[in-house]
């Protein structure tokens, strides 16, 4: 092992030995290398008169470009949008990025959490955290409802096995009581348990109440102080579009930090879906547990395993992607601006629940509860979902996903509000066209 991977692991097992024992064999080797990166950046503090260290080319002092390059990016220097950005992120973005999540989640205030280090959008962002959290064998739990990328990130290239619980009661509420019989089985079998928490949820657009966020914070917390170490990884892609009163408007970040020695929180949330800018590829990664003594040590060890895993994997996120982030989150227009786009999807969402309210679409389909994000769902009653795609996409050139034999997702984040009633008219008669 790497001298300076034992030196991260010995500042973790000090603070919380319960962390390292989270951490996979990979994690427990991942360090930040000191190398040229180290020797670059001593050169950049102390080379006076030449500096040729890193592999970017210079122009009389300035970053060389293409000017028809720098001629489509405006209000960004070369320097900002063409250099590389350091494998933890530009620092001014991790600031205030969580200084914005401080002010999203107001619960967290008091409360030690590291600086997010910044991902190719949170995609990869599970895929560093597999590598750095996740073994062969690990059980990762999940609700019956998830984003099917979960399986290739956790499954297919980490083997690790996913564990489903229902999502939704008889009354539609969060399966609080499905959580817990499959936690606690899966408890029985060994010491270490994953899950990850999505809300808003994709594909349902569900976001579970504040009294349903205590139930699985108290579960989580009960189930580490009986022994169990649970890593509890919260995508909070959709956050912060919440179009009901009685959602959980914080992240379940925010309930789950400093609970136990055991209980280890880990926050991935972007810009990708809050800011609408999805091919920026924006994201981070955030830590959050129980710590004893010099918290802000710890913080730094797992920023630097994780930049680690991100400078073996991508090297850097685009520091143009990073930059424009950043302009934006300082603009003075920024927050009426997201409060305008949200107020338009929020629009859409109630109008799709208006437009399902009528009776003539009861014998078609269920409606799963929905409340936030990009999406909902239907369950149809007689009908393949599969085939009633592809008969919608065949004649009336119409576009859902199909999930499994009765569940057709459907986003309403791309469809005018006045285009619903007609949508949701056309997906009735092509049930209509597959029974006859």
């Amino acid at each position: 092992m790497n001298p300076l991977a034992k030196e991260l692991n010995k500042t973790i097992q000090d603070a919380n030995p319960h962390i390292y024992e989270m951490l996979s064999e990979v994690g427990k080797n991942l360090f930040f290398p000191k190398g040229i990166l180290t020797q670059s950046a001593e050169a950049k503090e102390k080379a006076h008169k030449f500096n040729a260290t890193i592999g970017m080319a210079m122009e009389k002092g300035r970053t060389m470009h293409l000017p028809s390059v720098m001629a489509m990016i405006d209000g960004l220097r070369p320097r900002e949008a063409l250099t590389y950005a350091p494998s933890f992120g530009i620092m001014p973005l991790r600031s205030a990025w969580k200084d914005e999540m401080l002010k999203k989640n107001p619960s967290l205030a008091g409360k030690n959490i590291s600086l997010p280090v910044v991902t190719n959008a949170i995609t990869h962002g599970m895929s560093v955290v597999g590598d750095v959290w996740v073994d062969p064998g690990d059980t990762i739990i999940l609700p019956d409802k998830m984003w099917g990328n979960y399986n290739m990130i956790f499954a297919v290239r980490r083997g690790a096995k996913i564990v489903n619980f229902s999502l939704f009661d008889a009354e539609g509420n969060f399966h609080i009581d499905a959580l817990q019989k499959c936690v606690h089985a899966e408890a029985e079998k060994r010491d270490k348990i994953i899950i990850i928490l999505n809300f808003p949820n994709n594909p349902t657009g569900y976001t579970i109440t504040p009294q349903e966020g205590d139930k699985i914070a108290e579960l989580l917390t009960d189930l580490a102080r009986k022994g169990t170490n649970v890593l509890a990884l919260t995508d909070d892609a959709y956050f912060g579009l919440f179009y009901e009163d009685q959602v959980l408007k914080e992240s379940i970040f925010s309930k789950l930090v400093g609970r136990d020695p055991r209980l280890m929180t880990v926050k991935l949330d972007g810009a990708t879906k809050e800011n609408y800018v999805w091919g920026l590829r924006v994201g981070f990664i955030t830590y959050g547990s129980y710590l004893d003594g010099d918290y802000a040590a710890v913080y730094d060890a797992l920023e630097r395993k994780t930049a680690g895993a991100v400078r073996g994997s991508i090297s850097n996120a685009s520091h143009l992607g990073q930059s424009i982030v950043l302009k934006s989150l300082q603009a003075d227009t920024y927050a009426a601006e997201k409060e305008e786009k949200f107020q338009v999807m929020k629009a859409r969402a109630l109008e799709v629940k208006r437009v399902l309210a009528q009776s003539k679409y009861d014998s078609a389909w269920d409606v799963y509860p929905f409340n936030s994000g990009y999406f909902m769902c239907l369950k149809m009653k007689r009908v393949d979902a599969e085939t009633l795609r592809v008969h919608l996409l065949d004649k009336y050139g119409v576009g859902l996903i199909s999930l499994g034999k009765t569940d057709l997702r459907v986003a309403f984040s791309c469809v005018e509000k006045e285009d619903i009633q007609t949508l949701f008219d056309i997906i009735l008669q092509g049930v209509k066209d597959l029974e006859s």
